[in-house]
């Protein structure tokens, strides 16, 4: 019979991984968490409500407005100049009886935050180590040769996890050329609590709030082209800017440095199995449309919550069976996301005249219908 050094052993550092080391710690079970030290993650995250009010039962995060700006609009701009061209579009989080959408979040506030929250709970142990392998009998393997097991292990390490490929789960993935440049950008103008997306050939070009004239840039498009206009001066990489965001916001200037990510979708047949259970991008990767990525993470990490509180930890396959009911809550969900921003993404770059005719119609009966707005609402924002 196996010596155990916890009852579950989170592997992965990032926002989703400290998300659920604590969540499992407060369902009280003795958990280990495995969280290298890497570079700052100075991306932004915008989270839908259903994700804050997450937050706020989990106890992570008190008032938003603390470490994060406020989303009321979406606004999108069809900017492609193809034949078939969708109408400009303003969602409203008024018209769905809401005070916000969500809220944006810098990504060093909230690990900050969850950090300062995981040091208070006396039964989660956080080491600075990696992970090299993991074997039979839940056996981690870690960057320092030491050797732990649990019943229960979280793979929490990412699009590469090696959790997830030592454990034998089944990817589909699918590379695209496409890449995202991110920065942060001082407008003219106020941005308010509007989210604008400007939608280009090549795809989308973001402003997301992030304070009074402050706003995080999302810009999609040909790696090679984002590559090139990194690479100029700073003055070229403006001009770019105020073209592609039509001269909306008077002067721009640069906030951060801009860097370039490759993108990709990721999915798995199943989110756990044999007391494996997968969270944030170990179990699902997509473009950065829809503000998807962190939102379905916390959803993970809720499930995760809610089939421990279910289990039934005297007996001896509980670990077992916390896998199999996670991987069975999260199912509908990671389909049904995935579906639609794979969805999503294709159709901004789809070039046939019976894809464009589409999209830019599904825009006019967003429009112009109320009933279907509420109805994209609640799927955008990931409502149950």
């Amino acid at each position: 019979m196996s010596t155990y050094d916890a009852d579950a052993i989170v592997v992965g550092g990032g926002l989703a991984g400290v998300a659920a080391a604590i969540a499992v710690a407060k369902g009280g079970l003795k958990t280990i968490h495995l969280a290298p030290a890497g570079l700052p993650d100075r991306r932004t995250s915008a989270l839908m409500m259903p994700s804050i009010d997450y937050l706020r039962s989990a106890g992570l995060v008190d008032d938003p407005a603390e470490v994060g700006h406020v989303l009321t609009q979406i606004r999108i701009i069809d900017a492609t100049g193809r034949l078939i061209r969708a109408p400009e579009t303003l969602f409203d989080a008024a018209e769905a009886g809401l005070d916000a959408f969500g809220w944006n979040f810098a990504n060093i506030r909230l690990m900050e935050r969850f950090h300062a929250i995981a040091k208070g709970l006396a039964n989660l142990e956080t080491r600075d180590a990696g992970v090299t392998g993991f074997g039979a009998d839940q056996a981690l393997t870690l960057t320092d040769g030491t050797i732990l097991r649990a019943p229960l292990i979280i793979g929490a390490d990412g699009k590469k996890s090696l959790i997830r490929s030592a454990a034998g789960f089944h990817i589909r993935e699918t590379e695209f050329s496409q890449a995202a440049l991110v920065c942060d950008l001082d407008l003219g103008r106020p941005i308010g609590g509007t989210s604008i997306e400007f939608h280009y050939p090549q795809g989308p070009f973001t402003l997301v709030p992030a304070g009074v004239s402050r706003a995080n840039l999302v810009w999609i498009d040909d790696r090679a082209v984002l590559e090139q206009a990194r690479a100029g001066s700073p003055e070229a990489l403006v001009t770019t800017f105020l073209e592609k965001s039509q001269r909306l916001f008077g002067a721009i200037a640069l906030a951060t440095p801009a860097f370039v990510f490759p993108l990709s979708t990721l999915s798995v047949d199943a989110a756990g199995a044999d007391g494996v259970v997968l969270v944030g991008e170990a179990a699902h990767a997509f473009p950065p449309i829809g503000a998807q990525g962190l939102n379905l993470g916390l959803r993970d990490v809720a499930d995760l919550a809610a089939a421990l509180a279910a289990a039934d930890r005297s007996r001896p396959d509980w670990a077992i069976g916390v896998s199999t009911d996670y991987s069975a809550r999260r199912a509908s969900d990671l389909a049904r996301t995935g579906g639609m921003v794979d969805t999503l993404f294709r159709s901004l770059l789809a070039e046939m005249i019976p894809a464009q005719a589409l999209r830019a119609g599904g825009l006019w009966a967003l429009k112009l219908a109320p009933s279907l707005r509420k109805q994209a609402f609640a799927i955008g924002m990931g409502r149950r």
